[in-house]
């Protein structure tokens, strides 16, 4: 069998959001969901009532806006192609304002300048790296001026000293200056997630509510959902991306709908997120939890390989990854297997070998599994 078919694989990295294994679990829902659109035809397209043709943007438009607060969504196949989108629609040939601070590389070479620069909008910088103030936006608004871009910093932190602007300030801005705001909040989060000790970074509600005429986002992060790129905000500006021709290379299918769907729904009622949203799960399990867990591992792991490793279980840390919430860990368990033959790495490459494969950590000497991304029932 090819090494590069796609296969099931089990998520011992302790990376919640790991890009390289898939980004978010999807809901058992949305599972479900995908499946029934997929054996028979699906009203994509066609209005039930009228029996005319319909628009597939329309379907999970009210949803969105009842979570969000937004006036308008839609919907395109990541969060890449949603800035493409934005820009190509509201600012081809003009220019977009942006924070020199902002100037992101994310995983995949995926460059902000980059992306400008296939959009045809022209790219005007303001600030330093690490202090950007609301006099450097006003300076550089001309009458080519079509947006002023916030971007999120989603895979990394300025320590030190570090001015940036308020998003509630640039909105002032452009409210007083006609030109409008884009927010490219990247992870996607749509609840408070400071509870479990992941900082108080601005929901995607909250972006809405701040007044934002456009804010962007990734389907398959905090959010939970398949790959997609979200955007909710001001009908005006979304009725011009919906028009726009690149949309229609943008648009995404009746899997992606069916699954973006179902787990919003969730969303509807909080309160049950930690037992259906697996994103949720895995960020909230306690680490009494974890620790139970670990040690049931670690006692079937002593069984299988004896007396060739030696197996311990340790406290560590997980990530969220996926270029969301950067640096911001959580206490966890691992478990600790440092063999007496082998290296890890051909330990490593022995798990990675299994059906289905199993991905860990490399540290020092052992091979580490992170029990909070490991999914019940994924290991034999």
């Amino acid at each position: 069998m090819p090494s590069t078919l796609l296969k099931s694989a089990v998520n011992g990295t302790g990376v919640i959001l790991h890009t390289g294994l898939g980004r978010a679990v999807l809901p058992q829902v949305a599972r479900d969901a995908v499946m029934a659109m997929t054996d028979r035809y699906c009203t994509l397209e066609l209005d039930i009532t009228s029996g005319k043709r319909g628009s597939r943007h329309d379907l999970v438009t009210e949803l969105l806006c009842e979570l969000t607060g937004a006036q308008s969504a839609l919907v395109v196949n990541n969060n890449a192609a949603a800035v493409m989108l934005i820009l190509h629609a509201l600012a081809r040939d003009k220019e977009v304002i942006i924070s020199r601070g902002q100037l992101v590389e994310i995983g995949g070479s995926f460059r902000m300048p980059d992306v400008m620069a296939q959009s045809g909008a022209k790219l005007v910088s303001v600030g330093t790296t690490n202090r950007t103030e609301l006099a450097d936006y006003e300076a550089a608004i001309t009458d080519r001026t079509a947006i002023i871009m916030d971007v999120h910093r989603s895979n990394f932190v300025i320590v030190g000293e570090d001015t940036s602007v308020m998003l509630e300030d640039l909105v002032d801005l452009g409210t007083k200056t006609g030109i409008p705001v884009v927010y490219d909040h990247g992870s996607g989060a749509m609840t408070d997630l400071s509870q479990y000790g992941l900082g108080t970074d601005r929901t995607v509600p909250e972006s809405v509510s701040a007044g934002v005429p456009v804010t962007c986002f990734s389907g398959d992060k905090l959010l939970g959902g398949p790959q997609a790129g979200i955007l909710v905000g001001q009908k005006e500006w979304l009725d011009r991306m919906k028009n726009d021709p690149m949309m229609r290379a943008l648009r995404v299918d009746k899997m992606i709908f069916a699954a973006l769907h179902a787990t919003l729904e969730l969303f509807l009622d909080p309160g049950k997120l930690a037992a259906l949203h697996p994103v949720t799960r895995m960020i909230s399990e306690s680490t009494s939890s974890l620790e139970h867990r670990a040690h049931i591992l670690a006692d079937r792991l002593r069984l299988q390989f004896a007396h060739r490793c030696r197996i311990h279980v340790n406290e560590a840390t997980s990530e969220i990854g996926g270029g969301a919430l950067p640096v911001r860990q959580l206490p966890t368990f691992v478990v600790a297997v440092t063999p007496e033959v082998w290296s890890n790495h051909a330990l490593a490459k022995a798990f990675r070998l299994q059906q289905p494969a199993i991905f860990g950590r490399l540290v020092k000497d052992q091979f580490w599994l992170d029990v909070r991304t490991i999914v019940a029932g994924d290991i034999p």
